[in-house]
């Protein structure tokens, strides 16, 4: 089970770094396996601006980018995005980078006679969803230029060892729940909203009681007439924290709540 602290504070009001809470963990009987620098901690690609956008001489199908991290500096970059454009913002990787999806190391190279010097990145050469058909388009981050596109905040995840006997403890808020009961913080109350349903339900569900019947609760939501999409970035930063993919909306609200 990974965990990650900012995720862990969500459910638990504590005061308590992350040392404490490693050696707590281990009190009450949840090993901790190991810790780990949180997979999105990528430095080198940096939220970028193509200024211009233009056909590339020797090939119909590149163009020809000049990037700005905001320095003043322009950067000539070849790329073969339907979707690059003047003045869109997206992700640059320098030479020297190391692509997460390809392993491949970025250096100066010539395409089709032009200079390239680093690359405009897809959310799938990020590792970031399976989107590979245009770079990626970050809409508002216009004052961002420059910034890094991963936030290197140095937050670090947990892997904890849960034992066949506590599945009570195989998601972030039952963690919580014990490390309160073992005096290191309070856990925090969740703000219950309401679910506004105008259409009756039409799978019917039956449930026979039996003796010594393990199931303690059961519960369902029949939801229909969605459009299942992207999901939004901090639910993607929360995928990735864990060491998963981001996949579609769907996909990680399933694991987001699993989790």
């Amino acid at each position: 089970m990974i965990i990650t602290l900012s995720w862990l504070k969500d459910h638990l009001s504590s005061s308590a770094n992350l040392n404490k809470i490693i050696d707590k963990l281990t009190d009450i009987g949840l090993e901790v396996e190991g810790v780990k620098e949180n997979q999105g901690e990528l430095s080198n690609f940096k939220i970028a601006k193509v200024l211009k956008a233009e056909k590339h001489p020797n090939a119909d199908k590149l163009k020809l980018c000049d990037v700005s991290l905001g320095d003043g500096k322009i950067i000539k970059v070849v790329c073969g995005a339907p979707n690059a454009r003047d003045g869109l913002i997206s992700v640059y990787a320098p030479p020297g980078s190391v692509i997460p999806k390809t392993k491949m190391k970025l250096k100066i190279a010539k395409i089709r006679g032009v200079e390239s010097h680093g690359m405009l990145c897809s959310e799938n050469e990020l590792n970031i969803s399976n989107e590979s058909a245009g770079i990626i388009e970050l809409k508002s981050k216009e004052k961002e230029v420059g910034k890094n596109y991963f936030k290197s905040n140095s937050e670090k995840s947990i892997d904890v060892s849960i034992t066949p006997n506590r599945p009570d403890c195989l998601g972030v808020r039952g963690i919580a729940r014990d490390l309160a009961s073992a005096g290191l913080g309070k856990l925090s109350i969740l703000k219950k909203t309401k679910i506004k349903q105008s259409f009756s339900q039409p799978i019917k569900i039956s449930i026979t009681k039996e003796k010594n019947q393990g199931c303690l609760s059961f519960g369902a939501c029949y939801i229909k007439n969605i459009k299942n999409k992207q999901s939004p970035e901090w639910l993607k930063k929360k995928i990735i924290s864990l060491g998963q993919k981001p996949i579609s909306a769907v996909v990680d609200i399933t694991n987001y709540v699993m989790f």
